[in-house]
């Protein structure tokens, strides 16, 4: 039945294929849940979708899984590809399908706006709307726009008040003029202080600014001061020449990258395994003004070519900047999505009544344009490696809770164990018996909380009375009221290393739930429970559980380490007639062992120590 099922839907899926239009259009994937996990765009939606189902052994990757999942699909037929451009974009936006390249939506991506008001205010702004202001970004540093802003107030006395500027308002004098007006941050338009005219042509030179056409701007100012200056307006002279010198010294330190002041937008990709990112340096007047960049996933198995394509049509369909002269690409992408873009960009130029320009798209090999192609590529590099590493992070701190989650689960827990202490005991036959207790807050290691124990209420070997001792001092006494108490105690051990500790914890009247991890097979023993259980290797509570043993572990070792080699030191060194403990560090530090001053000759001994010592320290070794 299920494959008399496959069959008609494949020989359905087959009708479709013969009957698809070779109009421009959105074609859509769909699973056998009918869901969309795929959309894409085309110049011929016939040639294009048939291409996924004419040889499987041409296809590779993603693109052959995803054929694989095809059950049905549908068309939308545009009238143009400029239109199928925008449609595929907003349908991946809604629909989010499985097998797209996700590029990271700017909608949380700050925006500038000169409000459409009689006199324009400056807003920094989240949210674009259509609303007749003029918008400048998105920009992808919120720091970045603020700098902007206090820099354009800086140089022009723009109003910063939300007074509603009406020529009836003012006239009927309304409002008055605030400190800014004092403080020659603002003219007072408020009072009328300001023609319209004159404040609309202020707004137009910090357009120009924001469009990255500082030369331009320092020109007209220059030309408007000497004017005044004619006039003998020497007042207003000054003003402007005081704005003049705070652009040129904004225009100093923009980095000039190419000297022959055109408009150049520079793109490049670098990719990871299943990530990438693409950078835009946005360079105006031959001065490179700032970049964007896109993070994406679900990268596997496309090439740098459609993912640079990608980044391409998502900034230019949202982006609000001036349309450059010259695009340079790392890789030539291909002819239709040129053509497509080309004609797109086109549209916007007229849309947002931009000067008319013939858009050239450069691969540069030589050159200062190569120099920036890569120059931008060593960017994308270094913006995906940041992004690797804080999405590893992402990843463990997720793990790290998942293995809280699981615990509290797999325990019975009443809470997350949010604090978790780790006893483990260490000993060399018997001798300088010792315990460490490590403590993880939240999956991670505090070392503050570390403690270690020199054990000292019994002789010989001894695991359980270890435990006992450790127990009683660390959950009694001075410690209980300088450590939070934990949310679950676990113990290297087995049973009888648990029931130990559970038993000494009832005698001081405390109720923390307590589990032992055995090393032979990972083990977990719970109090009074007649068998262990295990957990999957892959567990991220087992995980976490190994983490707190091991580190525990490795600061018992240390801890005995310590005490064998001090205890070392002082049965044998310090045993010598005039040997005390400072000279004994002093020998051991200067021949790195006991070895070693043992086999040193009597000349080196008295560099080291003194006549009296060496002679005493060689008689000892050579006897």
């Amino acid at each position: 039945m299920c494959t008399q099922d496959h069959t008609d839907k494949k020989k359905a899926l087959d009708e479709k294929l013969t009957t698809l239009p070779t109009s421009p259009g959105v074609y859509q994937f769909r699973n056998a849940s009918g869901r969309v996990i795929y959309v894409g765009k085309a110049k011929n939606l016939r040639n294009r979708v048939r291409s996924y189902f004419r040889n499987s052994q041409q296809l590779y990757g993603k693109t052959l899984v995803l054929v694989t999942h095809i059950q049905d699909f549908e068309v939308i037929i545009t009238s143009s590809e400029v239109e199928a451009l925008i449609l595929e974009n907003n349908l991946i936006k809604e629909l989010k399908p499985r097998y797209n390249v996700n590029l990271k939506d700017d909608k949380s991506y700050p925006y500038l706006a000169i409000t459409n008001e009689p006199f324009p205010r400056i807003l920094f702004s989240r949210q674009r709307k259509r609303d007749g202001s003029i918008w400048f970004g998105p920009y992808t540093e919120a720091r970045q726009l603020r700098s902007i802003i206090d820099l354009i107030g800086s140089i022009f006395p723009v109003r910063s008040c939300k007074y509603r500027l009406s020529a009836e308002n003012i006239a009927a004098k309304k409002y008055k003029i605030c400190l800014d007006y004092h403080i020659h941050k603002c003219k007072g338009p408020c009072e009328g202080l300001q023609a319209e005219e004159d404040y609309l042509r202020m707004i137009d030179e910090i357009i120009r600014l924001l469009k990255g056409k500082t030369s331009t701007i320092i020109r007209s100012l220059t030309e408007t001061m000497q004017l005044l200056a004619k006039e003998l307006k020497f007042e207003q002279a000054a003003e402007i020449k005081a704005q003049l010198d705070s652009l040129k010294r904004y225009a100093e330190r923009q980095k000039v990258v190419a000297g022959d002041g055109l408009d150049r937008d520079v793109f490049a990709v670098a990719i990871g395994e299943d990530d990438g990112c693409g950078v835009v340096f946005k360079i105006r007047d031959g001065k490179l003004l700032g970049s964007q960049r896109m993070y994406m996933n679900n990268t596997s198995g496309e090439s740098g070519a459609n993912l640079q394509t990608r980044v391409l049509e998502k900034y230019y369909l949202e982006t609000l900047e001036l349309i450059p002269d010259e695009i340079l690409l790392q890789e030539p992408i291909g002819h239709d999505e040129e053509e497509t873009l080309r004609a797109f960009l086109s549209e916007k130029q007229q849309d947002e009544q931009q000067e008319k320009k013939n858009i050239r798209f450069l691969v540069p090999q030589i050159g200062e344009k190569a120099h920036l192609v890569e120059m931008c590529h060593q960017n994308a590099r270094h913006h995906l490696e940041e992004y690797l590493i804080q999405k590893q992070k992402r990843g463990e701190a997720a793990r790290e809770q998942y293995g809280l989650t699981a615990l509290k689960e797999l325990l019975h827990l009443p809470h997350y164990p949010q604090r978790i202490e780790c006893f483990d005991n260490s000993h060399l036959q018997g001798t300088d018996y010792v315990s460490s207790m490590v403590c993880f807050e939240k999956g991670k290691q505090k070392k503050s909380d570390y403690r270690k124990f020199k054990l000292k209420t019994f002789e010989g070997s001894n695991d359980y009375a270890a435990m006992e001792e450790v127990i009683r001092r660390r959950y009694s006494g001075s410690l209980s009221t300088t450590l939070h108490w934990p949310d679950l105690i676990v113990v290297d051990g087995g049973k009888g290393q648990v029931n130990t500790a559970f038993h000494t914890l009832n005698m001081l009247g405390l109720s923390i739930p307590v589990i032992g991890l055995a090393k032979r097979i990972e083990e977990i023993y719970t109090p009074q429970a007649r068998d262990p259980f295990n957990l999957p290797k892959t567990s991220p509570a087992l995980k976490l559980l190994q983490n707190l043993r091991d580190e525990a572990h490795r600061f018992a070792i240390t801890y005995h380490q310590k005490l064998r080699s001090e205890r070392t030191l002082q049965t044998e060194l310090t045993t010598i007639d005039g040997v005390g403990e400072k000279t004994a560090f002093r020998l051991l530090e200067r021949f790195g062992s006991l070895d070693g001053v043992a086999r040193a000759s009597i000349e080196e001994l008295t560099a080291a120590a003194g006549t009296k010592v060496a002679n005493a320290v060689f008689r000892f070794y050579r006897q």
